[in-house]
C-alpha cells in the first residue's frame, strides 16, 4: 500500500463512458482517488452522494474526485444516472489497480473470507506523489475529512 510521500501508481482505466483516464494525463492538479466496493450498494451509495454535493468544494481547491471500484463502465454508468452522480467513475475490472494502491484485500462477513476492495482514499498532489491516506474508511464525515485535509494541503 503506498505511502504518504510515495509516488503514486500509475493507471489508465476506463471511466463510465468507456473513454480511458490517466494518472499522467492528471498532473498537476490534485486528486482525490477513492476506492469502493461496489456500485448501488448503501455506503458506496452515501458516498458517492456526498462527493457529489461537495464537488463545488473540491473544484474550488483544484481538485479532480475520481472513485474507482471494479464493477464494469456500464455499471458505473447506471450507478451515475439512478443517483445522479457527478463524479467520474472507473473501471478496475481486472483489481490491478485496487492491487497496486493495497486495497484488494481478504476481507470477512459472516465468518466468510472473501476477496474484495477495503474501502481507502488517497490525495495525490499536483507532482503524482500521494500527499494523505485514509485506510479503510466509514463513510461518516469521511467526505468532510478529506475536504478539510485537502483544504490544509493547498493552503
Amino acid at each position: 500500500m503506498p505511502q504518504i510521500a510515495d509516488q503514486a501508481p500509475a493507471f489508465c482505466l476506463p471511466n463510465q463512458d468507456q473513454e480511458e483516464v490517466c494518472l499522467r494525463d492528471l498532473q498537476g492538479s490534485w486528486i482525490v482517488l477513492y476506492f469502493y466496493p461496489k456500485d448501488n450498494t448503501p455506503g458506496c451509495t452515501t458516498e458517492a452522494c456526498e462527493f457529489t454535493v461537495a464537488m463545488p468544494d473540491f473544484s474550488g481547491l483544484g481538485a479532480t474526485i475520481l472513485g474507482v471500484s471494479p464493477d464494469s463502465p456500464k455499471k458505473h454508468r447506471n450507478f451515475i444516472e439512478k443517483k445522479e452522480l457527478g463524479i467520474t467513475l472507473l473501471s478496475d475490472e481486472e483489481k490491478e489497480v485496487c492491487t497496486a494502491y493495497g486495497v484488494w484485500q481478504p476481507k470477512k462477513n459472516y465468518g466468510r473470507e472473501y476477496m474484495g476492495v477495503v474501502r481507502t482514499t488517497y490525495i495525490i498532489d499536483p507532482d503524482g506523489q500521494i500527499a494523505a491516506v485514509w485506510k479503510k474508511v466509514r463513510v461518516k464525515g469521511h467526505v468532510e475529512a478529506v475536504r478539510e485535509k485537502l483544504a490544509e494541503l493547498v493552503g
